[in-house]
């Protein structure tokens, strides 16, 4: 069974980030904008859960397409899969942390292969189930290090700018923590874009090259 590399997924995942940097910011602009009209806000959530199918072409997006029609045509089955996904992670919540964890983690990719794939419910949740399975500690550990780093890097820009409190450091180490936690968003989606194209491709970054035949 072939094993995500963590460290080359978050740098591709980082990549896919870049690519498509843009369009995600403008994308979660016209979804939070929109979000109060009903039923064009039932279509928009269920395209920003497709996100990470349509980073992982590699192409940049068009943050349009939120409002596409057909996102909007399976939405009672798409409403049955939050429902179950949502009852198995609490009772697995309930059981103690880990099995919470492992429940979310194992069916992570369950909406975008609703969308992407268009699986009914039961066969989404197989089928991510099937994906992650040997790979759901390394799924997690690539999301929680770039959780991490992030983090770390918000804490030492509050702590350099805020000696002294020196109002205009204050202000530009402010500055610097939104610019952080906007980024953080786009990347934590690219390394899960990263992770479900190559679970559903097969094709692992960071594996070492085929031997050339003799």
């Amino acid at each position: 069974m072939k094993k995500l590399n963590i460290i080359a997924t978050i740098k591709d995942g980082l990549g896919l980030a870049l690519v498509n940097y843009l369009s995600l910011v403008l994308a979660a602009f016209l979804y939070l904008v929109t979000i109060w009209i009903p039923y064009l806000n039932v279509g928009t959530t269920i395209a920003m859960a497709s996100l990470p199918a349509q980073m992982a072409k590699g192409n940049v997006m068009n943050p349009l397409f939120i409002f596409d029609g057909k996102y909007r045509k399976n939405m009672g089955e798409f409403f049955i899969l939050s429902a179950l996904m949502f009852g198995a992670v609490m009772v697995g919540f309930f059981f103690g942390i880990i099995p919470g964890i492992v429940i979310s983690v194992a069916w992570s990719f369950a909406a975008v292969l609703f969308v992407d794939k268009e699986m009914n419910a039961m066969d989404a949740l197989h089928e991510s189930n099937r994906l992650t399975y040997g790979n759901k500690w390394r799924i997690f550990g690539a999301e929680l290090l770039v959780v991490l780093c992030l983090e770390v890097a918000v804490a030492l820009v509050q702590a350099i700018f805020g000696i002294g409190e020196i109002s205009w450091l204050e202000a530009i180490g402010n500055f610097l923590v939104v610019v952080l936690v906007v980024f953080a968003v786009p990347a934590i989606m690219g390394v899960e874009a990263s992770i479900y194209k190559q679970l559903t491709s097969g094709e692992f970054v960071g594996e070492p090259a085929p031997a050339p035949a003799e």
